[in-house]
């Protein structure tokens, strides 16, 4: 297995893994979507996307967003995307992930790294408190949504 930065080479497979990701959140299945979206972001550089591939099969990959800290001054990272193909869970690719994203965050020179996941998606939650992080208790998170 190997994990490293996607290219646009890669644009079929991690489409396929993204579109994946959409319907295990309740979103209906849109791979024409999915390709554009990831395409874009690829070709713009405005996300780092990190996959797992072992020959030619698209295991696992993670989206991180660029942010920045006011407070500390630096850059930070939003995990925003993970995902592992059903059919190969508890194999450590999520970990693998997670390491990898950890790696580019230090060699950024990044504060951190933040991420969220649903309320019921236990096992996210168990795999990123197995790997450091921590649940915020100390901010409240607010959203507005601007669509419809």
């Amino acid at each position: 297995m190997e994990v490293y930065q996607a290219m646009i080479e890669d644009l079929e497979g991690v489409s396929n893994l993204f579109n994946l990701y959409r319907v295990f959140y309740q979103q209906t299945s849109d791979l024409a979507g999915a390709k554009a979206y990831i395409k874009e972001r690829l070709e713009n550089k405005d996300s780092v996307i990190f996959v797992v591939k072992i020959n030619q099969e698209y295991l696992g990959f993670t989206q991180l967003y660029p942010t920045f800290s006011s407070i500390s001054m630096k850059r930070a990272w939003i995990l925003n995307d993970l995902y592992v193909d059903a059919q190969v869970r508890k194999q450590g690719i999520g970990e693998m992930l997670l390491q990898k994203a950890k790696d580019y965050a230090i060699e950024t020179g990044a504060k951190g790294i933040s991420l969220s996941t649903a309320p019921d998606n236990y096992s996210a939650q168990r795999l990123y408190e197995k790997n450091g992080y921590i649940r915020d208790s100390q901010f409240y998170q607010y959203e507005i949504s601007l669509t419809k």
